[in-house]
């Protein structure tokens, strides 16, 4: 069977509206949160992700009843009240998923396994198991990686140290299900927090289910066990990180882009890509309901990317057509997704005629004369979004395996038409 492959139509200048889907980073926190309340909640507009739908799966083989009724989900809590699956859980490349469900499964009583795709098993999860195992929960994994294997039942709580300098996703995997431990949680940070924003989300969706913690620093977060998860509506904001590649599209055409369904206010650390491209030259214009750019002379910049780090391949590929080399900062934490991404950045920019530094934690894109070829996107929806992008001006862009855009943006390749020529 040959592998699909997606040209993209060169376009002189962009001029589109687009709606981008709801954000699977809300979603999928706000379905730990409902599944663990006492009562019954809806989620309004839910991410149709792949990663959020093996999270709902997921979470009905831990016996959560979860109706979905098309535009909104209804989840009846279990007040954190579980029993493990009987059977291992897959959840294909789907990180959050995994990781949140490893601190879930310590409120399960038995055992749960927890397994993934070939990709999802070579993604690292050695500090969240190493935490969780400091708390007295008996809990493995595979030389680091998942497979993870959890005993349930014995979420005792107290103080709690974690490294997340690999994923912020370790300090909200615990903090998720932490209402639920036997004492009051004290999760420290030990080291660099990456990814600051994705906590802020964590926290936002906690505490709107009734949660309460107290932050110092944002280094010790402490979670009040007598205070659990109330069932109530919670409505998905749409997905700044999605937004993104049509941001970008107009930046390097030229063009204009209106994205009729997100507003500058979002809580989503990503929106703040809209003023790295004001910086680039772009200008943003902030509607009540809406957000329009238009693209300007592009000129490369210097900026730290730590915690934007979904925006990384976007601005990589947009500096690519800038005047003067751009140098992106403080990611080391991007090699750690669903590729090596800097090293995937740095294989595909060259392979179109851009000039790339690599260095252990920042990439330096120098432009030069673009031309097309066949993009390999390593099953990874980021890189096959953002070199989709890059097709809009560069003749003969291909990329290989379109579809993983499913993973975060189910109909992308819709959206996408609208900007292709």
């Amino acid at each position: 069977m040959t592998e699909e492959i997606r040209k993209i139509r060169v376009t002189n200048s962009v001029n589109a509206e687009i709606q981008v889907p709801p954000s699977k980073s809300y979603t999928n926190r706000a379905l730990i949160a409902a599944a663990l309340a006492d009562g019954t909640s809806i989620i309004h507009h839910p991410s149709r992700s792949d990663d959020s739908i093996f999270l709902i799966e997921a979470l009905r083989n831990f016996g959560i009843t979860i109706n979905d009724h098309g535009d909104k989900l209804e989840i009846t809590g279990s007040n954190g009240i579980l029993a493990a699956p009987k059977d291992e859980i897959f959840v294909g490349n789907a990180g959050t998923t995994l990781r949140f469900l490893s601190s879930f499964a310590c409120l399960a009583e038995g055992e749960t396994i927890l397994t993934g795709d070939e990709q999802m098993n070579k993604r690292p999860i050695n500090d969240l198991v190493d935490a969780l195992k400091s708390n007295g929960i008996k809990c493995s994994c595979q030389n680091g990686f998942p497979p993870v294997k959890i005993q349930g039942g014995n979420f005792i709580g107290g103080r709690i140290n974690v490294d997340a300098s690999i994923s912020s996703q370790f300090v909200s995997s615990i903090l998720l299900s932490s209402p639920y431990a036997k004492r009051t949680v004290t999760l420290h940070v030990n080291g660099k927090l990456s990814s600051m924003p994705y906590v802020d989300m964590t926290l936002h969706v906690m505490r709107s289910f009734g949660a309460i913690i107290d932050t110092i620093e944002m280094k010790t977060f402490n979670v009040d066990n007598r205070q659990r998860y109330i069932g109530h509506d919670f409505k998905i904001e749409p997905d700044a990180s999605s937004a993104t590649y049509f941001l970008g599209a107009a930046a390097i055409s030229k063009g204009r882009v209106i994205i009729t369904n997100l507003t500058s206010e979002s809580l989503q650390g990503d929106i703040q890509f809209l003023s790295i491209l004001s910086d680039m030259g772009c200008t943003v214009i902030k509607h009540p309901d809406s957000i329009e750019i238009h693209g300007g002379k592009l000129h490369g910049i210097e900026v730290d990317m730590n915690e934007m780090p979904d925006c990384v391949p976007t601005l990589a590929v947009v500096a690519a057509f800038a005047k003067g080399a751009t140098t992106i900062k403080n990611i080391a934490h991007v090699r750690h997704k669903e590729t090596d991404r800097l090293d995937a950045l740095s294989k595909e920019l060259t392979k179109i005629g851009a000039r790339v530094e690599l260095n252990k934690d920042e990439l330096v894109i120098h432009p030069q004369p673009l031309h097309g070829a066949v993009i390999e996107t390593y099953n990874d929806h980021r890189i096959a979004m953002s070199f989709a992008v890059a097709g809009l001006q560069v003749e003969g862009i291909q990329i290989i395996n379109p579809m993983c855009v499913t993973k975060s943006f189910p109909n992308f390749w819709d959206e996408f038409q609208k900007l292709e020529g």
